[in-house]
Order: C-alpha cells, then sequence, then structure tokens
C-alpha cells in the first residue's frame, strides 16, 4: 500500500481490503498469516520513530520499545495504548495470543511473556504488517 488512508475510510468488504492491500499484505493482515523469518524489512530496522499498521496507518509501535529478540520478526517489548487488541489463538495445535490492530483488526503478530523489562512482553511482529515513520 503506497498511501495511507484516513481510518475512517476502512474498507468494508474483502473484495476492498482485497484491493487496497498487496497480496502479501493481505495474506498477513486480513489472512493471519505470517512471513518467513529474517525475510521482512524491519527486522533489522534501527532508526528513531514509529511503526504503523500497513492496512490503516494507526501509530502501533515506537522505535523505543524495539529490541533484538533474535526470533527473526521485529519484536517490541510494549504497544501505543489502545493500538492493539488481543485474541486467544488456539491454531497449529498451540495456544498463543494474537495481536490485532485495535483500528482494522488486521493481523499483526503474536504476544509472549518472555520480553525484556518493563513489561516482561515480547510483541512479535510481521514487517509485513508494518510501515515505518522516521522521527523528523
Amino acid at each position: 500500500m503506497s498511501e495511507q488512508e484516513p481510518a475512517s475510510d476502512l474498507p468494508e468488504s474483502d473484495e476492498e481490503w482485497r484491493e487496497r492491500l498487496t497480496d502479501e499484505e493481505y495474506r498477513i493482515l486480513r489472512e493471519k498469516g505470517t512471513e518467513a523469518r529474517f525475510s521482512g524489512e524491519h527486522v533489522d530496522r534501527d532508526e528513531q520513530g514509529v511503526y504503523t499498521c500497513a492496512a490503516c496507518g494507526t501509530v502501533l509501535f515506537d522505535s523505543g520499545t524495539k529490541f533484538d529478540a533474535a526470533c527473526g520478526w521485529p519484536s517490541f517489548y510494549a504497544a501505543e495504548d489502545s493500538a492493539v487488541t488481543y485474541e486467544e489463538d488456539t491454531r497449529h495445535g498451540m495456544t498463543r495470543v494474537e495481536v490485532k490492530c485495535a483500528t482494522c483488526d488486521g493481523h499483526l503478530g503474536h504476544v509472549f511473556k518472555d520480553g525484556p523489562e518493563p513489561t516482561g512482553e515480547r510483541f512479535c511482529i510481521n514487517s509485513v504488517a508494518l510501515d515505518f515513520e522516521p522521527a523528523e
């Protein structure tokens, strides 16, 4: 997706989401897919700025909360207030906590209780689900 649309202009149908997102964005954000480890553009990014939802532009994570978890996906120890929602995910024979964009309900990744202080959480997020806006 090249430009962010206002959150109030969110697609209402599956067809509209398919038109708005690339095939890979659609697979991750709408079909709950996962990108290959170490393949995402944000895994090694260490610039100051914010990470936004690739589907709707909502600010999700500040770069100050990003850390190297050596897991192959961008990892953060905290999300922005009210930016994400959580849902139990029992797919693939395990129980995890799915992280979704609170604005557009897009699948971002999962959160685990093995992160650093101050939260002890590790938000393991697909790069494809994120855009990056550098600090000014």
